[in-house]
């Protein structure tokens, strides 16, 4: 089984294209009008699209939070988001360790200690509030392939 594409829940398609546009993803298909206008949108490098619709789900827009992009190097990859006009967190990492927490609990700045990979990470919310996280991932864990 592969995962193909998900759907994010948002008001208006054509602004959410604009936004992940300007983002440098590829655009693979714009479907219907109005309300029920689908478009089909996938990040550089990524084998999952993402489906920007308001009707192919329930959800209502903005309700989806914790996506993950995974990139090799976070600052890098947040320097290009800002340079295309993202507002983007600065990165962080969990003072604890692991993932972080939806209330943003326990966020300490800068890059994890040794820059552990998985570990370090950035956020920024699409324009009807859906929550994405670039991770640094430059290593993975056993018997992950990249």
């Amino acid at each position: 089984m592969k995962l193909e594409f998900i759907v994010l829940p948002v008001a208006d398609a054509g602004r959410a294209k604009d936004f992940y546009k300007s983002l440098g993803w590829r655009e693979d298909a714009d479907i219907g009008e109005g309300e029920g206008r689908t478009v089909q949108m996938t990040p550089p490098r990524s084998d999952c699209s993402v489906m920007l619709s308001r009707v192919l789900t329930s959800a209502a827009p903005g309700s989806v939070q914790g996506l993950y992009l995974v990139v090799d190097d976070i600052e890098a990859a947040r320097a290009e988001l800002v340079g295309r006009g993202l507002d983007i967190s600065e990165i962080f990492h969990q003072a604890a360790g692991g993932l972080p927490l939806p209330n943003g609990e326990g966020r300490a700045p800068g890059l994890a200690p040794d820059r552990a990979s998985y570990f370090s990470f950035a956020s920024f919310k699409d324009p009807d509030g859906n929550g994405w996280y670039l991770q640094e991932v430059t290593t993975r864990f056993p018997g992950r392939l990249w």
